[in-house]
């Protein structure tokens, strides 16, 4: 094994802000692993929406418009993250890496040294790692994947046998683990028709492919230029982003105009036309708003529909292990839209935030 560097390549976020504040630097201080934890040698790093909705502090109540990738003005500094905290500057972003592990910690498995690994994303209280209240995300409460080194508990780099290049590899973490911990939280399973709106971004491609994995019928909406890639994630049908009917529009291309399980990570103005496409006993799974996270409900709605709503941000700690077994098997396949080299994130993150693209934008370091 190579001698590890002291020092490395790091972009690093200096503070909430425009795209300004994300800083590349060349001799960024390279981590140390602690009691338990494993050094990994980062090969590929996704972008996704926690990275731009922390950096823009769109999580803060203060804002209430729709992700635009450019910092917002207000007192957004005292609940900037997804838990409704601060965030300690400078930060490290990047929740989706994958690499080497390199050294390890006291404590921690000398067996793990030279294995590929993902990262599980979300950092637990070990001692209770069902606790939701404390739970903190990589590249948020802790320094992430935007360089070429990071530290983990060693729970939560798991090994994984594939074929996939490390940019395939790297499309997975973020997406699919919310796209499963989605599934869950519906209980979708066999017999279920599942909506999805923004099926054509990471976690849309995910919710499709493994949707389908557990015999649900899937219908994606996505914009028209996107139809195609829609329909090869494994899509049963494609409708526009936003039909002016959506219960004509779903009866015109399966036969019925309601389904029984809506999953959203869009929200905004469009949002009462999911669940009035919900059929009695439906259920709703959120776990994003791009579009905007204001929205009306009209109550009658939920409650003479017997309709069921869900958030789904924390994952059960076994959700991450079973998706490394997806990988490992072959059952899903990555799509990869774009690949950036590190020094170019932000470019990436620029055309990541435009959705122009459809899958997932990863960058790669050059080891």
């Amino acid at each position: 094994m190579n001698k590890i560097p002291t020092t490395m390549r790091a972009f690093v976020l200096a503070g909430h802000g425009g795209l300004d504040r994300l800083v590349f630097h060349s001799d960024w201080p390279t981590p140390v692993p602690g009691m338990g934890e494993v050094l990994v040698n980062v090969h590929a790093c996704g972008i996704n929406n926690t990275d731009v909705n922390t950096r823009t502090a769109w999580y803060s109540k203060s804002v209430t418009q729709r992700t635009t990738g450019e910092g917002f003005e207000g007192p957004v500094d005292e609940d900037a993250t997804w838990d409704g905290t601060t965030v300690g500057f400078p930060r490290i972003q990047g929740a989706d890496a994958v690499g080497i592990v390199v050294q390890v910690g006291e404590g921690a498995d000398q067996g793990l040294i030279g294995k590929r690994v993902l990262i599980d994303p979300w950092l637990r209280d070990w001692d209770n790692p069902h606790d939701l209240g404390r739970c903190g995300y990589f590249g948020s409460e802790a320094d992430g994947g935007f360089a070429d080194y990071c530290c983990v508990d060693q729970r939560q780099a798991h090994p994984v046998d594939s074929q996939l290049s490390d940019t395939e590899l790297a499309t997975f973490a973020t997406s699919s683990v919310t796209a499963e911990n989605m599934l869950n939280r519906g209980n979708v399973g066999p017999g279920d028709t599942v909506l999805i709106a923004g099926a054509s971004g990471g976690v849309g491609s995910a919710l499709i492919q493994l949707a389908n994995r557990r015999g649900a019928r899937t219908i994606g909406l996505a914009s028209e230029s996107k139809h195609d890639q829609v329909r090869d994630f494994g899509a049963d049908a494609v409708l526009p982003r936003n039909p002016v009917d959506l219960g004509k529009s779903l009866r015109s291309s399966i036969g019925r105009d309601g389904v029984t399980v809506a999953m959203d990570v869009v929200g905004g103005d469009y949002w009462p036309s999911l669940i009035n496409a919900l059929e009695p006993g439906g259920r709703y799974v959120c776990s994003g708003a791009i579009a905007g996270p204001i929205v009306s409900l009209d109550l009658r709605a939920l409650y003479l529909r017997d309709l069921s709503f869900f958030g789904a941000t924390i994952t059960a700690p076994q959700t991450f292990g079973d998706l490394a077994g997806y990988i490992s098997r072959g059952e899903i396949r990555p799509f990869l839209a774009e690949t950036y080299p590190l020094e170019q994130l932000r470019d990436a993150q620029r055309a990541f935030i435009e959705k122009k693209h459809a899958g997932n934008i990863v960058v790669f370091m050059r080891n």
